[in-house]
């Protein structure tokens, strides 16, 4: 059997003591070792799911990564409770993949189990208590009050009880001191229970028995008997109607869910009935939680620019792991994606979509499964935990060769990837902050790819820089698609001068008046507009006319976000909220007014400015629901709704032939976001919701809103030079020494007390200045929010050279001046966070 390192073992006797290395979800950087029970030795293997004990009262799951039979020289080595699977649920390649994203992105194989493994697959641990065996109330020398003698009064009559059951039955909000005062006079015994999340989907359904099932007969002279009791005659005659037995008898096998009875609103005791006299029976069956689809045969028309792009691909293919799909937008990239999914999946490979959003994933979900059925899994944070875990074992199991999915469907159990496509990939949301692994999951999808010696095409119409860069130095293939699919034609740009038409009085609700004339023309066409504006809520902020104080969280150094819908502010950042004050903190002035745009505010505008048009918002506020992008989106497409106002969730992949006017309130805000790649950001973000526009055969419009007309920027954007912007930014970049020319990591130092987290980041700072390698040191400086959910932060920034070693030395260094930090009484309490390639 095969471990993490490539080596095998093999029982040499029944009586050698197998021991078994097992992956904890803790943040400590290593392995535990705990024994095999002889009675297990046979059930257990690499990537098994075990439960372990862990510390004095934890009940953990963990994965085995490794079988041996060197005992631990540190500690008395616990034995393994349990075998949770009867199969792997991980596979090698999986924890080689962790134990790589440990390594490089500087955080523990725990923490990147934890983030892979879907909650539905971990064991859920709970306090509960029961009657010590030993306890007599007679003899015991400690006498119990009245809240104690009623919980051993209720653990008479019941095994156990829960915290949750005591609290309860006493009406208390804390019943921690009662327990601990019970444990202490010996009464009762505190113990885990343990359970598995995770649980199938059962139905309980209908069907004939044999003897009517078979005997056509015998039906007929049924119908006969139950005549004069017509309630039992209509339950026999719906599932007759539904399961026609007689012309298709293998039907009867599955039967009918039982809840097609009661929904045609049939007599269940007529059902029960039948069911005594043993006409139907009654059985349960384990289903999907996903429909089946059945896939078209529709074959897909490519163009020639298309196929010439396909056979470039295959061609760069045959000599390295990645490509780039340079395709503006509408150049039909899905098409292309679609055409070299089908042939991996004919060479029988998996292969994996990547996506930044939900919002893609539930656009794209709909044109997909038409073409790849029920093989298509999709897999996202809006699941349910049993419908993820769902997709996890169909990926074991061969169900679902095809996944799409966002960041997190990099940790499913691939033991056979042929392909790897991430699409959007220059998108910052593919960037995990919180929690550990700090991970680009771009980036670690092609690691992925690599360890499965797969391939990965790159696609974007605005690449990263990194990426284009690497295209450019031959490290990868590049292929470039400059014109849109069919007739549809690049949209025309408009740059509107907010101050030029605020000076003549031009300027209403924060629109120009060009906005507000191509808005009007899409309407009286019954054509759509989407709006886009990078900020939610009401309005930025309140602000006080008479002294200038705005309202701030309590916990974070931020003004609070203006939701005019719920009259509260809201931080984005902790999810503190208070009622919107009648008068100012700082002065008790009531000259409260909403400074900037939010989204919230600006469909408010565009109802007062169209009265006549249907106005709807997609943002975080409108889409928390499960199905709260795709019903928004169903709307959208059907023309329920004319203007759309959105977030970055509508700057891509949406596919609609109505849009021919995109407008961008606010481009400042990007453009000017105190950040390296804020040019970059600036260029993607309006060319992306640009793209929306015009997709079909009439030509579109976008109007950008900017105050400054003639930043060089502009001219790019408008003229579609991707390369003339990357060379000029690329210049600063190596100047200045930013990514791709360095590698970045950013050290962040938490704690609740300023002076002793500034103390700590300094001497933070001052170790990581000795460690010996190429580099350049920023800081340690006050993080540019420098307090969040009450910890302050500091950090500290590292350019490290990318040629040689200088990464690897550093990083191993970095581990062992974390220890040293941690092993420091006055600096213990310091949380130290670690985020690799940060921006």
């Amino acid at each position: 059997m095969e471990s993490l390192f490539g080596d095998t073992y093999e029982p040499q006797d029944e009586k050698s003591r197998l021991y078994a290395d097992v992956i904890l979800p803790v943040p400590i950087p290593k392995m535990f070792t705990y024994k095999i029970p002889r009675s297990l030795a046979e059930e257990i293997g690499i990537g098994y799911r075990v439960m372990v004990q862990f510390g004095s009262k934890k009940v953990l799951t963990g994965i085995i990564g490794k079988v041996h039979q060197k005992p631990p020289k540190e500690y008395e080595a616990k034995p393994i409770l349990d075998v949770l699977d009867t199969y792997a649920m991980v596979n090698p390649l999986q924890i080689k993949f962790w134990a790589w994203m440990a390594e490089y992105y500087c955080c523990h194989i725990g923490e990147a189990m934890n983030a892979a493994l879907p909650s539905g697959l971990k064991l859920s641990s709970e306090s509960k208590i029961q009657l010590n065996p030993a306890y007599d109330s007679e003899t015991s020398m400690y006498p119990l009050d009245a809240r104690e003698e009623v919980i051993l009064q209720a653990l008479a009559s019941q095994e156990e009880l829960t915290y949750e059951d005591c609290e309860r039955l006493l009406g208390v909000k804390s019943i921690h001191g009662i327990i601990k005062s019970l444990v202490i006079k010996e009464a009762i015994l505190v113990f885990e229970k343990v359970k598995d999340k995770y649980s199938p989907k059962v139905e309980t359904r209908i069907r004939l028995t044999q003897e009517y099932a078979g005997d056509k007969k015998a039906l007929e002279k049924l119908f006969q008997e139950i005549a004069s009791k017509p309630k039992q005659e209509e339950v026999l005659l719906k599932y007759l109607q539904e399961i026609p037995v007689y012309q298709k008898p293998e039907l009867n096998l599955k039967g009918l869910d039982k809840k097609a009875f009661t929904e045609a609103g049939l007599s269940l005791s007529s059902l029960k009935t039948l069911m005594k006299n043993n006409v139907l029976e009654e059985y349960k069956l384990i289903v999907s939680r996903f429909e089946e689809v059945t896939e078209s045969k529709d074959e897909i028309v490519l163009s020639e620019e298309q196929t010439t792009a396909i056979n470039q691909i295959k061609e760069y293919f045959e000599e390295k792991h990645v490509a780039l799909l340079h395709g503006i937008t509408g150049s039909g990239k899905t098409e292309i994606y679609i055409q070299l999914i089908k042939e991996a999946l004919e060479s029988g490979s998996q292969v994996l979509l990547l996506l930044p959003e939900i919002a893609l994933t539930t656009h794209l979900v709909g044109r997909l499964k038409k073409v790849f059925g029920s093989k298509m899994g999709v897999y996202h944070s809006k699941f349910s935990d049993n419908e993820r875990v769902e997709v996890w074992n169909g990926v074991i199991s061969g169900k679902f060769p095809l996944v799409i999915g966002v960041r997190s469907s990099i940790f499913l159990p691939f033991d056979s990837l042929g392909l790897v496509i991430v699409d959007e990939e220059h998108e910052a949301s593919f960037k995990q902050y919180d929690p550990a692994p700090r991970f680009q999951a771009r980036d670690a999808a092609i690691m992925l790819a690599w360890l499965h010696q797969a391939k990965t095409l790159l696609g974007s119409a605005t690449p990263s820089f990194e990426s284009f860069y690497n295209a450019r130095t031959n490290k990868y293939g590049y292929v470039q698609l400059d014109r849109r699919y069919g007739e549809a034609q690049l949209p025309a740009y408009h740059i509107a001068d907010i101050l030029k038409d605020k000076k003549k009085n031009l300027l209403k609700l924060e629109m120009t008046r060009l906005m507000r004339e191509k808005i009007q023309e899409a309407l009286n066409n019954q054509e759509q507009v989407l709006i886009f504006q990078n900020r939610r809520g009401y309005s930025p902020y309140l602000v006080c006319e008479d002294c200038g104080v705005s309202p701030e969280c309590e916990h974070c150094d931020v003004t609070l976000t203006y939701h005019q819908f719920a009259e509260e502010l809201r931080c984005h950042y902790c999810g503190f909220k208070e009622k919107v004050p009648k008068a100012c903190h700082a002065c008790g002035s009531v000259k409260l007014v909403a400074v900037g745009l939010g989204t919230e505010r600006i469909e408010e505008s565009l109802t007062l400015l169209f009265p006549e048009a249907r106005v709807a918002r997609m943002d975080l506020d409108t889409t928390r629901s499960k199905y709260g992008y795709q019903r928004l989106l169903e709307e959208f497409g059907a023309g329920n709704i004319d203007i759309l106002v959105g977030t970055q969730m509508i700057t891509k992949g949406l596919d609609f032939e109505k849009v021919t006017v995109v407008g961008i309130l606010d481009a400042d805000r990007i453009l000017f976001f105190p950040d390296f790649r804020a040019g970059e950001r600036a260029f993607q973000q309006i060319t992306q919701v640009a793209g929306r526009a015009g997709r079909r055969e009439k030509k579109g419009t976008v109007i950008v809103q900017t105050r400054q007309p003639d930043h060089h920027i502009y001219e790019k954007i408008v003229n579609g030079n991707y390369k003339k912007f990357y060379i000029e930014d690329m210049t600063e970049r190596q100047k200045f020494y930013y990514p791709p020319f360095v590698k970045l990591i950013k050290i962040s130092s938490r704690h609740k007390d300023k002076n002793l987290v500034e103390k700590a980041a300094r001497y933070l700072h001052n170790l990581l200045n000795d460690i010996q390698v190429k580099k350049i040191m920023l800081g340690p400086e006050k993080a540019l929010i420098g307090k969040i959910k009450n910890q302050y932060i500091f950090e500290s920034l590292v350019k490290l050279d990318k040629s040689g070693n200088a990464q690897a030395v550093f990083k191993h260094d970095l581990q062992l001046i974390l220890e040293e930090i941690y092993a420091n009484k006055e600096f213990r309490s310091v949380r130290v966070v670690v985020d690799v390639d940060p921006y």
